[in-house]
Formats: structure tokens, sequence, C-alpha cells
């Protein structure tokens, strides 16, 4: 340092060079540990989750892209587009509306919707799929499922279900001029209400148990079915009727993979009410994904679950003592149900009776002196007493 304006400048301390300006000398990596697999975790989860999440797309798209000609062939407009399809489409155009047909609803839920077919009011598809991009949630589902029946096993599941029209299209398709003798004519698309069901025999048991409309129905084995199948039906008619060569054939070629169809006017939930008992018509389908994507034994029985509605429309009038024995079935539901209602009702007002009495009681009580409290109560145990006594005496 130089001396200037006559003065000298304090001489300028440095820190002297260390390790302590080397980090690396300072720490090493073995601090970071816990860090380390902090970071190592986060990146596992990570990954597991989106080759899960793309595992559980590349299912979905597989089921629509096998499933979208049956569908296009079936429906005027199939997906959420709002343009129409047409039956002549090529691979590549099946492929690209197979793309467009599907929704992802969220990670594992995955949905698709067709309309615009003589006797079906729309068709809804949903697909619900293992979340496999989370595989703790999926081992425990799994864990649940075995231990316990009250929990099902993780599956990739297949549930459609077809609305028909039923004499209903005036109601849902706009008015179109000249259009009257149509809806003349699709006003035969009505059938007859009945339950009838094709189940896998593992199936059985939960689905009488979780449906209502089935429980209606009695389980009898037939004769042309393999012993894996049976059918929950309300008549031997209904029977001879819906078990078509056709669907015993694509049931037995689906195999392990089919759970149940099922052709239902009833609600599914169990009815609380009168309101809820009023006939809907649905059919249902549901069956399992195979696991090697190969869908060539289960695009048959979809096909025929799009077309079953043509055999409902054609042959389900049944006699009138057929009818008269599945009305039985359904007043008979209605009483019982209207029977809790009244029960329920009758409790209630038998409840309200007693808070008015309680009511009068505490007012009677306030309006008195404690010497007349102490002799009204006297009186009220006295009254009790007698009819315990009486009640002793009645049951002897």
């Amino acid at each position: 340092m130089t001396n200037t304006l006559g003065g000298a400048l304090p001489a300028q301390t440095l820190r002297p060079y260390t390790k302590w300006y080397n980090v690396h000398e300072r720490h090493s990596l073995s601090e970071f540990k816990v860090e380390g697999l902090i970071l190592a975790s986060i990146a596992v989860v990570l990954l597991l989750h989106l080759f899960g999440a793309r595992l559980n797309r590349t299912k979905a798209k597989k089921w629509i892209r096998a499933h979208a000609a049956p569908l296009a062939v079936e429906f005027a407009l199939v997906g959420y587009s709002g343009v129409p399809s047409s039956a002549d489409k090529s691979s590549a155009e099946l492929e690209k509306l197979s793309e467009q047909s599907l929704k992802e609803k969220s990670l594992f839920e995955f949905a698709t919707y067709a309309t615009g077919r003589a006797n079906v009011a729309f068709v809804d598809v949903k697909l619900t799929l293992k979340k496999r991009f989370n595989p703790l949630t999926t081992f425990v589902e799994t864990a649940l499922g075995f231990f316990t029946d009250s929990f099902d096993q993780p599956a990739d599941i297949v549930e459609a279900t077809l609305y028909p029209f039923d004499g209903k299209e005036a109601l849902t398709v706009p008015g179109l001029p000249g259009a009257a003798e149509i809806r003349a004519k699709d006003s035969k698309s009505t059938f007859d209400g009945f339950v009838f069901a094709l189940v896998h025999k593992e199936s059985m048991k939960k689905v009488r148990d979780d449906r209502y409309d089935v429980s209606l129905t009695i389980t009898k084995d037939h004769a042309k079915l393999p012993s894996w199948l049976t059918v929950m039906t309300e008549s031997a008619e209904i029977t001879e009727l819906m078990l078509t060569p056709e669907l015993i054939k694509t049931a037995e070629a689906a195999g392990d993979l089919f759970e149940y169809l099922i052709v239902s006017d009833q609600p599914v939930e169990r009815p609380t009410t009168i309101d809820e008992t009023a006939p809907r018509k649905r059919i249902f389908l549901k069956y399992r994904l195979p696991s090697d994507n190969n869908y060539e034994r289960l695009v048959p029985l979809f096909h025929y679950f799009l077309r079953v509605t043509d055999l409902l429309v054609q042959g389900a009038h049944f006699r009138p003592e057929v009818m008269r024995k599945v009305k039985a079935v359904r007043d008979e539901a209605v009483r019982l149900i209207q029977k809790a209602s009244e029960d329920e009702k009758a409790e209630e007002r038998a409840i309200e009776r007693e808070k008015a009495k309680k009511a009068k009681r505490d007012a009677e009580l306030k309006s008195l002196d404690a010497k007349a409290q102490k002799k009204y109560l006297e009186k009220e145990r006295e009254k009790e007493t007698r009819k315990g006594m009486k009640r002793q005496t009645a049951r002897a």
C-alpha cells in the first residue's frame, strides 16, 4: 500500500486460502445418504406411476381398436366427437375413430358412447382397469380380495349398458318434417318387460346379492349350457327365447372372462319407495379383459350384445299367463315396500304421539307447586306399577 494525502491506509487483512473454500474437501456424499434415498424413492414412484398410467392407456386403446368395427357397423355415432360414423370404414379410418371414441375419465377409468341405431337409444361402455400406476394400492386391494369376500380382486373389467327405445323414440329423437310414418313404425320397438341373466357360476352369488333385479329370478341349469354357466330367469318361455345358439356360442368362446349378460326392466339397487319400482328396460354386459389383449373371442359376444334388442323386439311378446306370473312377483315386491313404508309411518306417528304426551306432562308438572308435583309423580308411579302387574298376570 502507498501513502496518499500524507496519511497511511491500514493494511488490508485477507483471509488465508485454506480448504474452507473447497466444498468437496469439507463435505462428502456419505453425508447425504438420507436425501439420496428420498430422491431415489421419488424417482422410482414417479417412474412406476408414469409406466402404469401408460400401460392402462395402451390397454384401453387396444380394447377400443378391437371393438371399433362392430360399434361403427351398428351405430351412426360412436364416441363424443358428434360426427356420424359410416359402416364401410377402412382400417386406418377405424383406428382414427377408435382414438376419438375413447374418453379418459381417470388413470384407470375409460368410457365410450354410441347412439343412432334402430331399437336402441344409446349404449354406454365403461372400462375399469387395475391401478397399475399405484402398485401399493393394487397390492393392498389384492390382499383384501384374497382374505375377505367383501372386497373384489383387482381386475380389468368392461361394463356395457344398452338402453332400448322401447317405443319411446319420439321422446329422444327430434321430430323431422314428414317423419310421422317413421315414428308410427318405431312404436313397434316395444317388448315385454322381464329379468333374464346368463351368468358365470363363479359370479352367481355376488350378482344375486348385489343386484335387486336378479334377486327376483330363479336359478336353473340348462342342458344346452356348459357346466360353468347358469341361467337366472323368471320363466321357462323367457329362457327359451333368450338362450339362442349364437349367445351360447359367444359365451362359451369368451370362457372364464365372461361374467354376465342381463336383460332387465327392474332397478339394480333395492327400491325403498314405490316410485323407484317403475320399470326401466336395460341390457347389461360384463366381462374381464384378457391379459394378452387378444379380443378375438370377445368381440363376437360384444357384437351380439349390441344386436340383442332386435331379438327382443321381434320375439319378447309372451303369453298372458307368463306375464301374469312375472307381474305377480313385481306386485309382491311392491306390496312389501308399501307395507314397510306404512310401518315406518306408523312408527313415526307413535313417536310423535309420545313426544306430545311427554310435552303435555312436563307442562302440567311445571304448572304445579312442589307438593302437588310430588303427589302427581306418586300417582304416576302407582299407575305404572298397576300396568306392570297386569302384564305379568296376562303372561301367567
